[in-house]
């Protein structure tokens, strides 16, 4: 199987994450955890749909995904600046447990590796970093 196959592969299994937390969180924000007064889970339900419209975004790059090199550049941009802002709240209020550090192992590890990986196919095919 070559680079792009597994690629794509790897982009489509990623996704799951994103595109199932973002519906759970927008459909039923309620099931977050969350405690405060109604406006905070129509703020949370929002966000959830951010990340379900990230996933989605990377998931529509998944047919292409070597002359998508801008796309896939913005959306992991956008994850990442996600993850550092929640790495730095979590620092700030002392909480690393697992659904502090889970989520961030995602967007700031391997949201960036699947980039790298991208970047590298996308060289690899003759007009890969057009788009």
């Amino acid at each position: 199987m070559n680079q792009r196959r597994l690629l794509q592969i790897a982009v489509a299994v990623a996704g799951l994450v994103p595109v199932a937390a973002g519906a759970l969180g927008a459909l039923r924000p309620e099931l977050l955890a969350l405690a405060g007064p109604p406006h905070a889970f129509t703020h949370a339900a929002y966000l959830s749909g951010l990340l379900l419209g990230l996933g989605l975004g990377f998931w529509s790059l998944i047919p292409t995904i070597e002359r998508q090199a801008r796309a896939f550049s913005l959306l992991t941009a956008l994850v990442v600046v996600g993850g550092l802002a929640r790495a730095f709240t979590a620092a700030r209020l002392g909480a690393f447990g697992p659904p502090v550090v889970l989520p961030l192992v995602m967007e700031l590890g391997v949201t960036p590796a699947l980039w790298a990986w991208q970047r590298r196919v996308s060289k690899s095919f003759p007009t890969g970093l057009r788009t």
